[in-house]
């Protein structure tokens, strides 16, 4: 399976998604303690500012961004399984 596409299905196509439909659907944080562990390294993904540069501006996370994630996700999970079960 390709995440993208699943992702792309999941969320109508768009190329950005709002930072709390990430946050509801993948992260189980609230908005502000994600974007705290984006700053501080703990998550590892780009937060997309848009439309105006300003701070009231939509924060979100490009789609490709949040398949790229899952995917390192996955990897570790699988590598850690693998570290565990001796294959």
């Amino acid at each position: 399976m390709n995440t993208l596409f699943l992702l792309m299905a999941q969320y109508d196509g768009k190329a950005v998604i709002p930072l709390n439909r990430v946050c509801a659907d993948y992260m189980n944080l609230t908005v502000e303690k994600f974007k705290n562990k984006c700053l501080h390294g703990e998550i590892e993904i780009p937060i997309v500012r848009t439309g105006a540069n300003s701070q009231k501006a939509a924060l979100g996370i490009h789609i490709n961004d949040l398949a790229q994630y899952i995917d390192k996700q996955r990897a570790k999970a699988i590598s850690e399984l693998e570290k565990l079960t001796g294959r």
